[in-house]
């Protein structure tokens, strides 16, 4: 299954930054299985997402005349290029 931000830079997008969402699902699967055990969904933490991925297009760049720095595509979790 494709990645939300990679469908998006697929589509056009020059970039998208955005957290990890199997992972939220991850971490979403594992509240409703301690709710279910018995967790007070009040005493569960509240978390952010500790990975992010930056998607980068680099067709959608050329097409509007910008030059990607190297240091942004090595960085990038994944660079369209197609």
């Amino acid at each position: 299954m494709k990645r939300r931000p990679l469908i998006l830079a697929e589509a056009g997008v020059l970039m998208t930054y955005a957290p990890d969402y199997q992972e939220a699902y991850r971490r979403a699967a594992d509240y409703v299985d301690r709710i279910i055990k018995g967790d007070r969904p009040a005493n569960l933490a509240v978390e952010r997402s500790a990975r992010f991925e930056l998607v980068v297009n680099a067709v959608t760049a050329a097409k509007l005349g910008l030059t990607l720095q190297q240091s942004l595509l090595i960085r990038a979790d994944h660079v369209v290029k197609h």
